[in-house]
C-alpha cells in the first residue's frame, strides 16, 4: 500500500497498525524560538505509565507528555469559560 492509501484507510477508521513496525527512528524537531526547554521530575511509576502509552501510540514519551499537558490545559480553559457564562 502507498502512504496515501494507508492514510485513507486510517481516515475510514480501519486498523493500520500492521503497516508500522514501531522500529522507526524519532527525528528531533526543528529548533524554534518560541519553544523553551524545561525539566520536570516524574516518579518511576509515572514514567512507566507514560512509556506504556508512548508504546501504545507509537510516539515518543515527549509527544505523550506534550499531548497530555495540552489536553489538560484545554479542558481547564473550557471549564473556566463554562463557569463564566453560567
Amino acid at each position: 500500500m502507498t502512504a496515501d492509501e494507508i492514510a485513507a484507510a486510517a481516515d475510514r477508521g480501519e486498523d493500520v497498525t500492521k503497516f508500522f513496525a514501531g522500529k522507526g527512528r524519532m527525528m528531533p524537531g526543528l529548533p524554534r524560538e518560541d519553544v523553551q526547554r524545561v525539566n520536570v521530575d516524574f516518579t518511576d511509576e509515572i514514567l512507566k505509565e507514560l512509556d506504556a502509552e508512548a508504546r501504545r501510540l507509537n510516539i515518543s514519551r515527549q509527544a505523550v507528555i506534550k499531548t497530555m499537558v495540552s489536553d489538560a490545559l484545554d479542558r481547564m480553559a473550557m471549564a473556566r469559560r463554562g463557569k463564566k457564562t453560567s
